[in-house]
């Protein structure tokens, strides 16, 4: 038997995510979690085989929400689900050490094959990120016509938080990082992005963002 986690804050989600879990593992016991405190405790309450897990959640870490929950489980498998840009968040889940990352934009049949790749083989990489993984990998092919392609785990988090309104005093603090440590880290982003406000960084993400 089973034990499944489902870390989701929209009912209409969780519900649909529940009901093709359900259909997969008939015998599965399936946890809900709303927000990510609420997941680190029913993990801790009850190990499980596998953690459903939207990045977007209230009290998320972002990148340090995979490392937070193996913190609890060791080697609890997590299978992120998120709205998040896959092309440029993706890898970036796989290498802080989630097992698969699926969008939301994607269709059913993808969630399902993701859920029994992790389950089954411990990985799921999607179509895309493969295609990203081999762009990286072939060098003189690799068109680096995104920039945000190019940022750090870290740099991501930091120019989300920045987007998002946060000070540097509340980003040092979050991150437990020094204030000069997030200023260096503005200042880097504002270098590779080539620009020199946070409305024009706003701006030159949104486009990059809706890139396909």
């Amino acid at each position: 038997m089973k034990n499944i986690l489902i870390v989701e804050d929209y009912q209409i989600i969780r519900l649909a995510t529940k009901i093709l879990v359900q259909d997969l593992y008939k015998a599965a016991v399936i946890h809900e979690a709303t927000s990510f405190n609420t997941a680190l405790s029913e993990l801790s309450m009850q190990p499980q085989d596998l953690v459903i897990l939207d990045v977007q959640i209230p009290e998320g870490q972002g990148f340090e929400m995979i490392g937070s929950l193996r913190a609890v489980q060791k080697n609890v498998s997590i299978l992120v689900f998120s709205a998040v840009e896959e092309r440029i968040y993706g890898i970036h889940y796989l290498r802080a050490g989630a097992n698969g990352f699926v969008s939301k934009n994607t269709g059913t049949d993808e969630l399902r094959a993701a859920i029994i790749s992790v389950v089954d083989t411990g990985r799921y990489v999607s179509p895309r990120i493969k295609v990203e993984l081999l762009n990286q990998l072939d060098k003189h092919n690799y068109r680096a016509d995104n920039p945000l392609l190019d940022l750090s785990a870290r740099e991501i988090t930091i120019m989300d938080m920045l987007i998002e309104g946060f000070w540097i005093k509340e980003i040092a603090s979050k991150l437990d990082l020094t204030e000069s440590s997030v200023s260096t880290y503005k200042a880097r982003l504002f270098e590779k992005l080539q620009v020199g406000t946070l409305i024009e960084m706003f701006q030159k993400v949104t486009f990059y963002k809706d890139m396909d």
